[in-house]
């Protein structure tokens, strides 16, 4: 998969831009400037003229980006929402059919196909629903806002060079942050490590099953995926456990988990592996061990409840059974959740954003107020604790 080009593209994509193109601006002036950092990349002259032609920003862009409001859903809302018997059967049905890319990906890359099918479904419905946004506008729009410039301005010049080798038509379309094909990568990790599953000379991740799933299983594997290592397995716990042992931040092997009375509903506990206790809605919810092959689902979506869902449905596509949902202690608000994110700031807390999203920073501000007050800490937002800050 020419190998020369690829290396000099990774290590292009991984020098900062040249010309330092600042970001925000008159657009057109701003424009000047990414074309004349891209044939300083080596793109020719009328290549990137022709990208840019005819482009300004996009609102629904910049509204979708500022929005993001299904990810302040609660991990039961959110997975029973994105989980259901039919999207369940035909990933069960897509398995058998692509039978011999499941197997390329986890001969190749170590890949489990359960994490393959579970992000094809929940990214593009297996393919269905791939965006409606012109990509390369939208990735021109948030290069061009000042929010994540330096994640975005990589990825214009990535497109640009996957247009120069005839792998991205300028009407491509896709998700509104410039993410592309079935399982929605970036144009910089296509380039870097996308694959030719079926072996027609091209990287075509919208229209070619063995090129999205192997690019996505290799993907994974860049990120740290490691063959063979479990990524989730549901437990139960003891009505005692030390409840602020729980979350991401504490890692013990699983056998001294086990010791502490962890009981796994199902399967083999793999004994020498580190292991995180995972509580997505607190001690009265479901409780998960999350291993390190879970963590590296965090390079492909950054939110906490995204990740945890796909890996659940990961392992319900793999044959395991529905979650205990227990009886979580009610939700807060949107609204009441950014109140409760200020009060933690107020405290000295980087909880991020003021965003009413329940994120890894504000699930650890909430799980050291809760040990403080004397509360179960077992980093679940109540309003109990709202009433006690």
């Amino acid at each position: 998969m020419r190998p020369a080009l690829i290396a000099a593209l990774i290590a292009a994509l991984a020098t900062p831009a040249m010309a330092d193109v600042p970001c925000g601006g008159e657009f057109a002036n701003w424009t000047r400037a990414m074309k004349a950092e891209a044939t300083a990349r080596g793109i020719p002259p009328e290549t990137a003229d022709a990208f840019f032609a005819g482009l300004s920003p996009d609102p629904r862009v910049l509204k979708a980006d500022r929005s993001q409001g299904v990810f302040r859903k609660s991990f039961l809302d959110f997975s029973q929402s994105l989980i259901s018997k039919d999207r369940l059967i035909r990933g069960r049905t897509l398995s058998e059919q692509w039978d011999a890319i499941f197997a390329r990906a986890e001969q190749e890359y170590g890949v489990s196909r359960g994490i393959l099918l579970a992000f094809w479904a929940f990214e593009t419905d297996y393919g269905a629903v791939q965006g409606d946004f012109e990509t390369r506008r939208a990735l021109v729009t948030l290069a061009h806002d000042c929010r994540r410039p330096e994640l975005f301005q990589p990825q214009v010049f990535a497109a640009l060079e996957m247009h120069r080798l005839g792998e991205f038509d300028l009407n491509t379309t896709g998700a509104w942050a410039g993410e592309i094909g079935m399982v929605q990568m970036l144009p910089g990790d296509i380039l870097a490590r996308g694959v030719d599953g079926d072996g027609d000379g091209l990287i075509t991740l919208k229209t070619s099953v063995p090129d999205a799933l192997l690019s996505g299983a290799r993907m994974l594997q860049h990120h740290g995926w490691q063959a063979g290592q479990p990524w989730l397995q549901e437990v139960i716990l003891p009505e005692t456990f030390d409840w602020s042992l729980t979350g991401l931040e504490t890692e013990l092997p699983a056998e001294q988990w086990a010791a502490m009375g962890v009981q796994l509903r199902a399967g083999v506990l793999p004994n020498g592996l580190p292991a995180s206790i995972l509580l997505p809605q607190g001690r009265n919810g479901p409780a998960f061990l999350a291993y390190p092959n879970f963590r590296t689902l965090f390079e492909w979506n950054k939110s906490f409840v995204y990740v945890t869902t796909a890996a659940y449905f990961a392992t319900r596509l793999m044959g395991a059974d529905p979650y205990r949902a227990g009886n979580p202690d009610p939700a807060l608000s949107g609204d009441e959740m950014k109140v409760l994110q200020e009060k933690l700031a107020a405290l000295g807390h980087d909880v991020g954003a003021i965003d009413g999203i329940l994120g890894a920073a504000t699930r650890i501000a909430v799980q050291k107020e809760q040990a403080r007050l004397g509360l179960p800490a077992d980093a679940w937002p109540t309003r109990a604790l709202l009433d006690a800050l």
